[in-house]
């Protein structure tokens, strides 16, 4: 319910989370409800008014075009080696549903034990997630904030209409503190790396160009901003988001980086606080 409102609580496990309490505080206070990061009743209540009283599991049927790839199994963790594959794309037809579902792979086949997640016409029961948010691009602010781990965006009468968990940045590599601009959006991006900008690289690294795919080092999409090297982007590890810490950009679910992507476009302010 939450993800459907535009409160995401990142990749949906089935457990009580931090994620979880973050976006349920968040939609709290955007709708004037004390945050206690707790489901009560009032909070229960203004959810189902907002979003309408539909099931929050609901059937699937995979198709061939769920398990005909391509994929890429068995991806090394080194970025180097990473770089001699033609392409980084979902691992397996259960990743990808994992992902078109905003779900933990954990999860999936919790729910559908008798599956296989490899054959066309085999019915599975999935989250029942949001589709894009929408709002008029010119008058919205994209704000990341460090203390909460949490991305939002505001339209121009200050109205949160997009929340999710972030990872951002570290003592080595901090959050770029202050006001910056989107530059562009990329989809599909490359990722060239450079062992200089890492302060945990193998010294024995060259610089690296890795092929775009979900499991690219930056996902899906690219939101470059102003700041020099640094930018707003998906993730290979969902199951991260909002728990670990990154080199300094800013790292979402590739669904939320979707999403956020969809809601700015060049000259959008970006706030680092």
């Amino acid at each position: 319910m939450l993800d459907r409102a535009g409160f995401s609580p990142g990749e949906i496990d089935g457990q009580p989370g931090s994620n979880l309490k973050r976006a349920l505080a968040a939609f709290q206070t955007s709708r004037g409800l004390a945050p206690t990061g707790a489901i009560d009743d009032a909070t229960f209540q203004r959810l189902q008014r907002d979003v309408g009283n539909q099931p929050p599991l609901v059937s699937y049927t995979i198709t061939d075009a769920d398990i005909a790839g391509p994929f890429t199994p068995d991806i090394p963790a080194d970025l180097v080696q990473q770089a001699t594959f033609a392409a980084l794309d979902y691992q397996s037809p259960l990743e990808a549903l994992g992902e078109r579902f905003h779900a933990d792979t954990a999860l999936l086949k919790a729910l559908n034990p008798a599956a296989t997640f490899a054959k066309a016409g085999e019915p599975v029961t999935v989250p029942n997630v949001a589709a894009s948010a929408t709002a008029d691009p010119a008058g919205v602010t994209l704000i990341v904030t460090k203390s909460t781990s949490a991305l939002t965006v505001e339209d121009a009468d200050h109205r949160v209409i997009f929340h999710a968990p972030v990872t951002s940045g570290s003592k080595h590599d901090p959050l770029p503190i202050g006001t910056w601009k989107v530059n562009g959006v990329q989809q599909n991006p490359e990722f060239h790396y450079n062992p200089a900008l890492f302060w945990d690289a193998n010294p024995s690294h060259s610089k690296a160009r890795l092929a775009p795919g979900p499991n690219n080092p930056v996902g899906t999409v690219w939101i470059d901003i102003s700041k020099e090297h640094y930018g707003i982007h998906g993730t290979p590890e969902p199951a991260n988001i909002g728990h670990v810490e990154s080199h300094g950009c800013v790292r979402l679910t590739n669904w939320d980086a979707q999403r956020v992507a969809a809601l700015v476009k060049p000259g959008t302010k970006v706030i680092f606080r």
